[in-house]
């Protein structure tokens, strides 16, 4: 520990890159914890994008594809809806005393949307359907004999598909139900905060290491031959 705090103080450029890259790493870090403890992630995503789709509803890769060009093909008719698949009990963050009841957590989620958005909002639950916004009575009716399939990720993601469908059809804006893609991408992931902080922490690892062979390079030494 003496022999590094020598070689920092006798290096400033040194001593600022690490000051600075503790800096960078506490920020990340509480960046990280902050976003963790979001009371209600899919606020977060569906404030600027269309479907909030959890890393763990299982749907199949084609199915994402589906329901991502359903709701885009949706909007471009006339007819915008911001939609959340809540999987799992985990997917309501700190509001889990929501989960299973959809019209509730739809309720409450188009309140913590309403500085930014003010459209239809559709959520699909295991065990049903909610939604809020305007037309919230009527989308109801549409949905009163849709029924969520059991089975997992797909049997939700089914569901989804007819919801958007029969909604769309029952606001005057029909559209068709794209087919399946085996190379569709995945609709949206609800974590992008992991990706942004595993990326930044691999450059930062990168930058210590160069840093580190910089300010002690390797040395190579040859042995004399005894006697010499």
């Amino acid at each position: 520990m003496t022999d590094c705090t020598h070689r920092c103080n006798d290096r400033p450029g040194l001593r600022v890159f690490v000051v600075v890259l503790a800096a960078l790493c506490f920020a990340l870090i509480a960046h990280l914890g902050s976003a963790r403890a979001d009371g209600d992630p899919a606020s977060d995503v569906l404030a600027t994008q269309p479907l909030f789709l959890p890393q763990d509803a299982g749907l199949p890769l084609s199915q994402q594809g589906q329901l991502a060009g359903l709701i885009q093909a949706a909007a471009r008719s006339g007819y915008e809806v911001r939609v959340a698949l809540v999987a799992s009990r985990a997917d309501l963050g700190s509001v889990t005393e929501l989960w299973r009841q959809p019209e509730t957590y739809a309720r409450f989620l188009g309140q913590e949307l309403a500085l930014v958005y003010r459209g239809p909002l559709l959520v699909v639950m295991p065990n049903g359907f909610g939604t809020y916004g305007p037309g919230a009575a009527a989308a109801r009716s549409a949905l009163v004999d849709v029924r969520i399939p059991q089975g997992g990720g797909a049997g939700l993601g089914a569901a989804a598909l007819a919801a958007v469908d029969r909604l769309a059809a029952a606001s005057g804006h029909p559209v068709p139900v794209p087919p399946p893609s085996a190379t569709a991408g995945r609709a949206q992931s609800s974590d992008p905060i992991s990706v942004i902080v595993f990326v930044l922490g691999g450059v930062l690892i990168a930058l210590a290491w160069a840093a580190s062979l910089r300010a002690r390079p390797p040395r190579f030494r040859r042995r004399s031959p005894a006697g010499t």
